[in-house]
């Protein structure tokens, strides 16, 4: 019976390819964001500013990852396809940043942006039109939705983590 040693790098001892891995993180980027579109548009949870922040990282991992399959499966083109992964884990690691940041001001923990944690109209004397005092601002510090006690925002938290470790390893993968 044989062993893996102890020295053995994290990256080689999973059983996947880099085009597995690469495969498995596009498709769970790609089925998050239309989670995220289906929770806004079927759910009707309108997103706030800091929601809308989080998704840069998908809007920027994806077609990256799309270029380091194309490039993967072209052959000769290892370090381009690398360099993606990379760029895409980088990209969730910023959107999970973002994420926890919201999560945090979910919790109280600390103080969100006034855009979206407070009254964008307290201490206007009329300079502003009428029809904005009726405008619905969606608030960061309010979770619309928790599942076990976690929010869409912390969910997001957990994905992207995960995510970027997946493009990690498949650029970890990539000989």
């Amino acid at each position: 019976m044989t062993t893996r040693s102890a020295s053995v790098p994290l990256a080689s001892a999973v059983p996947l390819s880099a085009v597995q891995f690469t495969w498995i993180v596009l498709l769970v980027s790609v089925a998050t964001i239309a989670g995220a579109w289906a929770f806004e548009l079927i759910g009707g949870l309108a997103p706030c500013p800091l929601c809308l922040q989080q998704r840069w990282a998908y809007y920027t991992a994806i077609p990256l990852l799309l270029l380091a399959l194309i490039w993967l499966h072209g052959g000769g083109r290892a370090r381009l396809a690398r360099l993606a992964l990379g760029l895409s884990a980088l990209a969730m690691l910023a959107g999970a940043a973002v994420a926890v940041y919201h999560t945090g001001i979910e919790w109280q923990w600390w103080a969100g942006p006034g855009g979206c944690t407070g009254d964008l109209l307290a201490g206007n004397s009329g300079s502003v039109l009428p029809d904005l005092k009726a405008a619905r601002v969606i608030r960061c510090d309010e979770a619309p939705w928790r599942l076990f006690g976690i929010s869409l925002a912390g969910y997001n938290a957990l994905i992207s983590l995960n995510i970027a470790a997946g493009a990690a390893f498949g650029a970890l993968k990539i000989r």
